[in-house]
């Protein structure tokens, strides 16, 4: 992926710290709870992971260590940032409305948003509270050695995504997806609404990375199965027989290997919001 050909964003910042870690010795009480069950439903995530994984003799410790970022990374984040700007805002203005940018925080360790406290082992993750996207440049490391899923393209494609959540809730998804939730509509699950949310940003992953192509014809040999093999690798299932040797579908959050990589697909080959309707009928 020629990825230098990107537009530079404006909206990458540094995290200068401030956070502290979870646990550690401590009890969360009640509040720290709800802070956990509130975080898992925010970043589709198991609210444990959270947890400092350590004995009940560490010390509470400060994770928001000011970010160490290699100015190349930084660099690369820049440009699949601006580019996400270029396509969204000319979508959005094709359509009579403005896009806000949203921005994107680099931290190391741990961080506070608007959504709580996170810590490194949520992932990547979008907070619609402060409408920013939020990565630990770490975690590409781990894309690399842990999900086996290298290459830039693989890595733009984990942007887009939480970009794509941004999206989401411009088009105010995650206003209806609330509702519904309140209405009964089962959050988890193999037809839940959040694997849906999540394959639709999948699809709109898709959607920028036909436009930008489009655009820039930055894309290079074997770009394409780097992103279809890191929607592979991150799916619920794979996950599962990974870490538990079962799959459970009925704490499915993000979509199958397969689902994920047929919705990414599916913005990819058509370059079309109308084509990422996840909410309707079967996934």
């Amino acid at each position: 992926m020629d990825w230098q050909k990107g537009e530079r964003s404006r909206n990458v910042e540094v995290d200068r710290g401030g956070g502290f870690r979870f646990g550690g010795g401590r009890g969360l009480g009640l509040g720290g709870l709800i802070i956990l069950a509130i975080l898992g439903w925010v970043f589709f995530r198991d609210p444990t992971a959270l947890l400092d994984p350590g004995g009940p003799t560490n010390p509470p410790a400060p994770i928001g260590e000011p970010a160490q970022v290699d100015p190349q990374q930084r660099d690369f984040v820049s440009a699949i940032l601006g580019s996400t700007e270029k396509t969204w805002g000319d979508l959005f203005a094709a359509n009579g409305r403005a896009y806000v940018e949203p921005r994107l925080d680099l931290f190391s360790g741990g961080v506070s948003t608007a959504c709580g406290m996170a810590s490194t082992a949520v992932g990547p993750f979008y907070c619609p509270g402060d409408q920013k996207v939020y990565l630990d440049l770490s975690f590409f490391q781990e894309l690399q050695d842990r999900f086996h899923a290298a290459g830039d393209f693989a890595r733009a494609y984990v942007i887009a995504h939480e970009v794509g959540h941004h999206v989401q809730n411009l088009l105010g998804v995650f206003d209806r997806v609330r509702q519904a939730r309140e209405q009964g509509v089962p959050m988890e699950g193999a037809e839940g609404l959040s694997v849906r949310q999540e394959l639709q940003a999948d699809c709109l992953a898709g959607v920028w990375a036909n436009r930008s192509e489009q655009r820039l014809h930055w894309l290079q040999e074997g770009d394409v199965e780097e992103a279809l093999n890191a929607a592979s690798r991150i799916g619920d299932d794979t996950l599962q027989r990974e870490t538990r040797g079962t799959v459970v579908p009925d704490s499915f959050t993000h979509g199958t290997s397969a689902q994920r990589v047929k919705w990414f697909k599916a913005g990819l080959e058509s370059g079309q919001v109308s084509r990422c309707d996840t909410f309707s009928g079967e996934i």
